[in-house]
């Protein structure tokens, strides 16, 4: 990867671990999806308005179509990514929905965007996903926990960020569609989306609102933040090289659960996020 592409990718996995955090204090599911993207839409729109205006982007049939799946398919992200974070520890939702996701965007990328990663590269993904395992330890044990549908939630996330990721590198790469104007898109379409559910339960985002009003404006600005500088990444960077690479952010998400919210069994945790972290440095040295 270039130096520009490492650097991207390394502020935004701090961003990310960061808004993760804010977003796992509230545990707020889909009143809070809802607020915290109201909110993004609000901060982001002075800037994606001068984009349009300076820019002017063409945006036809097929990038509504793609901006509209983009929309969808993050939507499905967070409502899992809320619904986990309400049954289970942030140092094993994160890690587990940010190592299969990788893992699923390399393998898809070589099948069917025709990527071909050196072996260095494949290794450090390998790595990521022996490392998911570890992390996972053992099912029947973690059911005995009351922690089997976490991993559940987990790996249901993690599938659809393989999704988003091979769907929006197709969207800046091949239609040129801004980074920032389709994550405003897609940020505007999840508003929409969730409108009908807001108004039925109104008493509900009032309450995310008064009880966690801090947690939901950081994470209305981190997260189009962190997920933009992606995109940047992406549109000159193959797919198979990012998404193992963004992964940086599962040992920072992991150092954060154990040690700000005290989540238990932080050794193992620990040492299955660092394993991450060298897989990521396998795949950026490359």
């Amino acid at each position: 990867m270039t130096s520009f592409a490492i650097v991207l990718v390394i502020v935004a996995a701090f961003i990310h671990a960061t808004w993760n955090l804010l977003a796992k204090r509230a545990g707020g599911g889909t009143a809070f999806v809802w607020l915290f993207a109201t909110l993004s839409a609000i901060i982001y729109a002075p800037i994606t308005i001068a984009l349009i205006v300076i820019q002017r982007p063409h945006i036809g049939f097929p990038e509504f179509l793609f901006i509209l799946g983009s929309a969808i398919l993050h939507l499905m992200y967070f409502l899992l990514l809320q619904r986990g974070y309400n049954t289970g520890d942030l140092s094993l939702v994160y890690p587990l929905a940010r190592g299969t996701g990788p893992m699923l965007s390399t393998v898809s990328a070589i099948v069917f965007f025709g990527e071909r990663p050196t072996p260095i590269a494949l290794g450090g993904a390998i790595l990521i996903a022996m490392c998911v395992f570890v992390l996972s330890a053992d099912i029947r044990q973690l059911q005995k926990m009351g922690t089997g549908s976490t991993v559940i939630y987990g790996l249901l996330t993690g599938t659809i960020i393989a999704a988003y990721t091979l769907w929006d590198k197709r969207a800046v790469s091949t239609l040129l569609i801004p980074p920032l104007l389709l994550d405003y898109c897609s940020t505007l379409g999840r508003v929409a989306l969730l409108a009908p559910f807001a108004l039925r339960s109104w008493d509900k985002v009032r309450t995310e609102w008064s009880t966690h009003r801090l947690e939901a404006i950081g994470v209305a600005f981190l997260n189009p933040l962190s997920y933009i500088l992606v995109l940047t990444a992406l549109v000159f960077t193959p797919v198979s090289y990012i998404a193992p690479s963004r992964e940086i952010s599962v040992l920072i998400g992991a150092f954060m659960g154990t040690h700000l919210l005290r989540e238990s069994d932080a050794p193992r945790r620990l040492f299955a996020a660092a394993g991450m972290m060298l897989g990521m440095i396998a795949i950026a040295i490359d």
